[in-house]
């Protein structure tokens, strides 16, 4: 059963990680390591919970900036870009006198400040890929004022998390928190350097969690985002989002230029397992399936049915509507349908097209994943194995 749509699809969710944006893809850049990979070791993540200066009144925010403020770095970044023939010089009154014989093209150079933070005492350190992109080096200053060239290990624009190394040993580091138990009212304290001023530390509360990509409007990243009310402003972009131990619990994103008030952050857990992957092999395989999905509502059953000129008669008001499948896709290959309702995958019930994101981002790439779904009247089980994300080029 293949259905018409109409493009702004009353809230079609288009999902890199098992849904989405398989359909055309956006892809990533990944930088290749060179010689012997890196052995990446994180400290285990802690619980949750209020500090013991938060519950005594103190002041734990700056106690919280003292454990880690040390390790939180400014990067700037220099990139240079390809200019373009003026466009004063394509006008055919100056062509009549000078032919062809075009002005050649000026490169320009693009300067950028952003945050990061050190994971280990030997310079390994994160931040968003968006802060590096375009270059294979960076200057990385520390609080205490030294400055180091950073080598750009890898990084992957599906989840906005660049690592970067800088040779230098015994530097401070942060503690690694634990996202999963966040809860809306805890505290949040952020991190960075918004506009180039060093060292700012806003403080707020954790506003949401699960935040979807599509949600925050930036379809093309796999994340299930936090939501703060922390000022997050350009420039704190791949500092450390805290909890009020002063362990980080995200890595903070200014992605929404009119986002006033609201401040976006990729869980910690993401951002570790992407790391391991950069800092081990440069790049990063994410496992897809190929699919657009709709979270199903009441409205948006009915325009399915309207839409479907008589075709479809969907009675469901809940559940993940597959919307279409990408070619040779993972899904196609699989046996799902245009039409079919995810129900379950692994024996996990899924309510949303962010559910599906999250299971098939956790599996493994040709893995299989058993997936129930409701198909006409009767439901069936079809299996599919992930395949690895696109990648450009």
């Amino acid at each position: 059963m293949v259905l018409s749509f109409r493009q702004v699809a009353i809230g079609a969710s288009l999902l890199a990680v098992g849904g989405g944006a398989g359909l055309v893809a956006n892809h990533y850049l990944a930088n290749r390591v060179q010689g012997q990979p890196f052995q990446v070791q994180f400290a285990p993540p802690s619980t949750v919970s209020v500090s013991p200066d938060a519950k005594n009144n103190e002041n734990f925010i700056s106690s919280a900036v003292d454990r880690a403020g040390p390790a939180v770095v400014r990067i700037n970044a220099t990139r240079r870009v390809s200019g373009n023939v003026p466009e004063a010089f394509r006008n055919p009154v100056f062509k009549r006198f000078f032919g062809d014989q075009l002005p050649a093209p000026e490169d320009r150079v693009e300067r950028g400040t952003g945050s990061g933070f050190l994971l280990s005492s030997d310079g390994r350190l994160l931040t968003n890929a968006h802060v590096v992109e375009g270059t294979d080096t960076v200057e990385v200053t520390l609080k205490d004022g030294r400055t180091f060239e950073g080598r750009v290990v890898g990084t992957d624009s599906v989840t906005d998390v660049a690592a970067v190394k800088i040779d230098a040993g015994q530097l401070p580091t942060v503690t690694l928190g634990k996202s999963t138990s966040l809860i809306p009212g805890q505290w949040a304290i952020a991190i960075g350097n918004p506009l180039g001023l060093n060292n700012t530390v806003t403080a707020g509360i954790i506003s949401a969690t699960g935040r979807s990509s599509s949600q925050v409007g930036v379809s093309d990243k796999r994340v299930s985002f936090i939501q703060t009310d922390a000022a997050i402003n350009p420039g704190n972009s791949g500092g450390p989002l805290l909890n009020d131990r002063g362990e980080v619990i995200g890595i903070n994103t200014a992605i929404r230029a009119d986002a006033q008030g609201l401040g976006f952050a990729i869980p910690i857990e993401t951002a570790q397992r992407v790391a391991e992957q950069l800092f081990t092999k440069g790049n990063v395989d994410h496992p897809y399936l190929g699919i657009q999905m709709i979270d199903l509502t009441t409205a948006i059953r009915e325009e399915l049915n309207k839409e479907s000129g008589g075709k479809a008669q969907i009675t469901d008001d809940q559940g993940v509507f597959v919307a279409r499948i990408a070619e040779n896709s993972p899904a196609a290959q699989g046996g799902l349908r245009p039409g079919d309702i995810i129900k379950k995958i692994n024996g996990n019930p899924v309510q949303t097209a962010s559910d599906v994101q999250s299971q098939v981002e956790g599996s493994q790439i040709g893995t299989p994943l058993q997936i129930e779904v409701k198909r006409g009247n009767g439901t069936q089980t079809v299996q599919v194995r992930p395949g690895a994300f696109p990648k450009k080029g």
